[in-house]
């Protein structure tokens, strides 16, 4: 198997990131001492400098850890809630039917910097400012523009020179979309890392005093207060078409805090896979796993058509259920036990044939009836090909919800993972406050995130819109363990395609031998035949959108079956890196992998 980079060995620790000198600041925190969970902290502030075009300290953060010390395997959410104020009625009083997919009204409560900051409190061991240090000097001194992140200035330039100047003030140095190669600079955003770091250590006390300050400064401090400011002082064009103004305030802001939960769990063969439960998408992954296991996985090609297709007509099924019954459990019974269940999904899998499917079948778990909300369809016989890093086809071109410019559109997310030698392994999905996410707040230096655009207008469904709760996000890391011990830590961006990405990978590698570099740079491929979470919602029959390294008689194959096969360039789809852990007789071996796509990502160790 042909792969672009070696798998990383060691015993000493590793880090994988979507940006090599994020992977880096993580890194330099296992050489000073500090444990997997320090690095995950210190990588994943740095992604929010380095990466502006795929997060931010706007957005948001889902985290799966085993803590060595307890044996426990937990869920961090960072997800913040919808503001008191975004109600249903406040949307339709402005002649909206969609929450836009940008600007100022989609903004939750930004939940990622809370989230780490819960991670190094309860599980790291080192002081804020060695973690954050990274990433404050990353922001401060500057780091090379790579292509994604210049096509995707390049695609929204127009909008912030005519619409959005404090994003154009920041992102167009002189004016000019950067250069790859350019060393960018946002002091701005140092400064604001630099304050809050100095007020919560100016406030005493400890290593957990002083990181609980930090998260005081930025939910009921100047960072709180500056947001409540742009918020109700300002109004923006957004993907409406129309200038808006938020609904996010500082007490939706001082009312909320991260949260440690029980993991939804999956036992396939030999491994317990561990994600987050059903505010995100993560168990469309263990459902997944439920349909396959009816089927000879190993014995499949692993390049062929019978692998691809088997994969994409049980992610329809998986993807309807997530559809028809996922979103925040707080105010939903959502019945997970039953859709994880042997008798549900051996009934399920008895929908899957020969052929594609274009019928979009949501289950009845417990005797409930499914419902849908609305959504649009595209019209599946209008398809084109797409050059290497093209945007998407038809409505979702128009560069809105999850932002899109001139690259693949399901990827504007970034992943870490990491692990150390004693034992402790995490994974991390941060997300969401995307320089091309909304307006750039130019007190502080970053911007808003838009996950409220995956709620749904149309009373009645669990992922309706409500104030103060969670939607129902795409962001889904992995952790699987083996004999109760840590195995694998890994994940990929791409919106709805991640759990597809994802899985693709573990079953190459587990089933067929794959290490996990040869695992990574494995051609990729999804299905798009659900309703997009992101506006504006559309749904694309019997799609399926594959790398072009596949070799052609599996994509004759993946035709003739009735898939409507859209070519995305060779080294397109998907941004996936992992962490593993596998004992070999005498030592616990380290290993790590990240993917070669777009120029940025690393995995390191020793």
């Amino acid at each position: 198997m042909f792969t672009t980079r070696p798998e990383i060995r060691g015993t000493h620790g590793m880090v994988a990131s979507t940006h090599y000198l994020a992977t880096m600041a993580g890194w330099r925190m296992l050489e000073i001492g500090g444990n997997a969970f320090d690095a995950a902290v210190a990588t994943g502030l740095a992604l929010q400098v380095v990466h502006p075009y795929q997060n931010g300290p706007g957005g948001d953060l889902p985290i799966v850890l085993h803590n060595a010390a307890t044996g426990k395997t937990e869920v961090i959410c960072g997800q913040g809630v919808a503001p008191q104020a975004a109600t249903i009625e406040a949307f339709q009083d402005l002649g909206l039917a969609m929450v836009p997919g940008t600007g100022l009204l989609a903004p939750c409560v930004p939940g990622a910097f809370d989230a780490w900051m819960l991670l190094l409190r309860d599980y790291g061991r080192l002081p804020l400012r060695e973690v954050i240090t990274p990433a404050i000097g990353y922001a401060r001194d500057g780091y090379a523009v790579v292509p994604m992140m210049q096509s995707i200035i390049e695609g929204v330039a127009e909008l912030f020179r005519t619409a959005w100047p404090t994003s154009a003030a920041q992102w167009l140095p002189n004016g000019n979309v950067p250069k790859v190669g350019d060393m960018h600079r946002t002091p701005v955003l140092a400064d604001t890392y630099q304050r809050l770091l100095d007020e919560a250590e100016s406030a005493g006390g400890d290593r957990e005093d002083t990181i609980e300050a930090a998260r005081k400064v930025f939910y009921e401090g100047f960072i709180a207060e500056e947001i409540d400011k742009f918020c109700r002082e300002t109004k923006w064009l957004d993907s409406s078409g129309e200038k808006h103004g938020g609904l996010l305030t500082a007490d939706d802001m001082a009312n909320w805090n991260a949260t440690i939960e029980a993991p939804a769990t999956y036992d396939y063969a030999g491994y317990t896979v561990c994600k987050p439960s059903v505010w995100s998408q993560g168990p469309v992954f263990l459902q997944q796993l439920a349909l396959l296991k009816g089927f000879d996985i190993a014995g499949m090609d692993p390049l062929g058509a019978e692998f691809a297709h088997t994969q994409v007509e049980c992610a329809k099924l998986a993807l309807a259920d997530r559809e028809a019954w996922y979103g925040d459990p707080m105010v939903n019974d959502v019945p997970l036990e039953t859709l994880l269940s042997d008798d549900y999904n051996n009934a399920r899998r008895a929908l899957v044939g020969e052929t594609a499917s274009t019928e979009f079948i949501p289950g009845s778990p417990d005797g409930r009836n499914p419902s849908l909300a609305e959504f649009a369809i595209l019209d599946p016989n209008v398809r084109e090909e797409l050059a290497p890093g093209a945007g998407e086809p038809n409505a979702a071109r128009a560069g809105i919800g999850e932002p899109n410019a001139a690259h693949n559109a399901d990827g504007d997310t970034v992943h870490c993972d990491a692990a150390d030698s004693e034992g402790n392994m995490v994974a991390c999905m941060p997300s969401g406050g995307w320089l091309q996410s909304s307006p750039t707040i130019p007190s502080l230096g970053f911007c808003l995130g838009t996950r409220a655009q995956m709620f749904w207008l149309q009373e009645g469904f669990p992922t309706t819109l409500k104030p103060g709760i969670r939607p129902r996000t795409t962001l889904s890391p992995t952790l699987a363990l083996r004999d109760g011990a840590p195995y694998l830590a890994f994940g990929t961006p791409g919106g709805d395609a991640q759990d597809q990405w994802a899985l693709s990978m573990f079953l190459r590698h587990i089933h067929h031998g794959y290490n996990l570099q040869e695992a990574i740079d494995a051609p990729n491929f999804h299905t798009d035949h659900l309703p997009s979470s992101f506006y504006p919602r559309t749904f694309q029959p019997a799609v399926v959108k594959a790398e072009s390294r596949f070799p052609a008689e599996t994509i004759a194959e993946l035709r003739r079956r009735g898939h409507l096969v859209t070519m995305v360039g060779d080294w397109a789809s998907g941004r996936m890196v992992a962490v593993g852990r596998e004992h070999d007789g005498r030592d616990w071996i380290l290993k790590g992998a990240a993917h070669p796509r777009f120029q940025e990502a690393y995995a390191v160790g020793r």
